[in-house]
C-alpha cells in the first residue's frame, strides 16, 4: 500500500495500523464463528455473541495503544453521555461485528467497521470482511481501496448511473415496506442485490450498484467507516433530503433514513417522491 500515513486533526496515523487492528478483530471473530457459539439478546432484541465482545476488546486495546488521546465509542462499550461526547472534536467510532444476524446465520456477510470521526465527518474508514479476508479502507483525500488476500490494493470508483437501468443494494435482514416501495418506483428493469451489514456500502463504492437506500433504523457505528469509503470512491451518503450524514450531533446515536449514492450527479428525488408512507 502507498500513502498510508495521514495526519488527521493533528495526529499522525498509519492506515496500515488500523487495517491490522481490523484483521486482529476478524481473527477473534473467526475463532468463535467456527464453534457452537451462544446467542444472547440485548435490550433492543438485537443479537449478541462472544464474537462481538472479543472483537470489541481487541479493537479497543489496539486503538488505545495507537492513539491514547483519542476517545473510542463502540457499539459494545458502555454508553457515553452526550454532554461528554459533544466535547469530542475527534474520536474512533467502531462496530466490532456489524451484521451479527448474518454471523448467526453463518452466511459470511458480516464485517468489522472502524472509523475515525473528525468534526462530525468520517475521515478514515476500514471495513474488514472476516469470512473472506477482504478489506476496504479509505482516508480523506487519499481515495478508497479494496485489498483482497494475495493481491495489491485496487483503487475504488463508483459508477455513472443510467436512468431505468438500475442496480440497487437491499438489506438482507432488514427489508421494509418503504424499501419495497422505493424499488417498485424504480421500475421493472431494476436488478436488486441483497447483502448484509456494511457490505452494501462497499458494493456502491466498487461500482457494482447504483444506490443503497436504507428505510429503517441504524446506528452511527453501522455507517461511519463505510461512508468514508463510499465518499472517497466518488459517491455520497445522505439523508432523504440529500444532506450528508453527520456524526455526534445529538443525544441519540440513531441515524436518519439514508441513501448511499454512487453517482452524485443523478437525481433520485423523483423516485423518492413516489414512495408512499408505509
Amino acid at each position: 500500500m502507498s500513502n498510508n500515513n495521514i495526519t488527521l486533526s493533528g495526529i499522525n496515523i498509519d492506515i496500515d495500523d488500523v487495517v491490522d487492528t481490523a484483521h486482529a478483530a476478524a481473527n477473534e471473530i473467526l475463532k468463535i464463528y467456527n464453534t457452537d457459539f451462544l446467542v444472547e439478546n440485548k435490550d433492543d432484541d438485537s443479537p449478541l455473541t462472544a464474537a462481538d465482545t472479543a472483537a470489541h476488546e481487541v479493537i479497543s486495546q489496539r486503538l488505545r495503544e495507537l492513539t491514547p488521546d483519542i476517545p473510542i465509542l463502540s457499539e459494545e462499550s458502555s454508553a457515553k453521555a452526550y454532554e461528554t461526547r459533544q466535547q469530542w472534536s475527534r474520536y474512533w467510532l467502531v462496530d466490532p461485528l456489524d451484521g451479527t444476524r448474518e454471523f448467526v446465520k453463518r452466511n459470511g456477510e458480516f464485517t468489522v467497521n472502524i472509523a475515525l470521526i473528525v468534526e462530525h465527518s468520517p475521515a478514515l474508514g476500514v471495513v474488514q470482511i472476516p469470512a473472506t479476508g477482504v478489506c476496504y479502507h479509505a482516508a480523506a483525500g487519499l481515495g478508497a481501496f479494496k485489498h483482497s488476500p494475495g493481491e495489491e490494493p485496487a483503487r475504488l470508483h463508483t459508477r455513472p448511473t443510467a436512468a431505468d437501468q438500475f442496480i440497487v443494494a437491499g438489506s438482507r435482514s432488514h427489508a421494509t415496506d418503504r424499501q419495497k416501495a422505493f424499488f417498485a418506483a424504480l421500475g421493472d428493469n431494476t436488478e436488486i442485490i441483497s447483502a448484509g451489514s456494511s457490505l452494501k456500502f462497499c458494493l456502491v463504492a466498487e461500482g457494482r450498484v447504483d444506490i443503497y437506500p436504507r428505510f429503517g433504523p441504524t446506528s452511527e457505528w453501522d455507517t461511519a467507516a463505510a461512508q468514508c469509503i463510499v465518499t472517497e470512491a466518488g459517491g455520497l451518503v445522505t439523508d432523504l433530503d440529500l444532506r450528508p450524514l453527520e456524526y455526534n450531533r445529538k443525544d441519540s446515536l440513531l441515524n436518519p433514513e439514508f441513501l448511499v449514492i454512487g453517482d452524485p450527479s443523478f437525481d433520485w428525488k423523483p423516485y423518492l417522491d413516489k414512495i408512499s408512507e408505509a
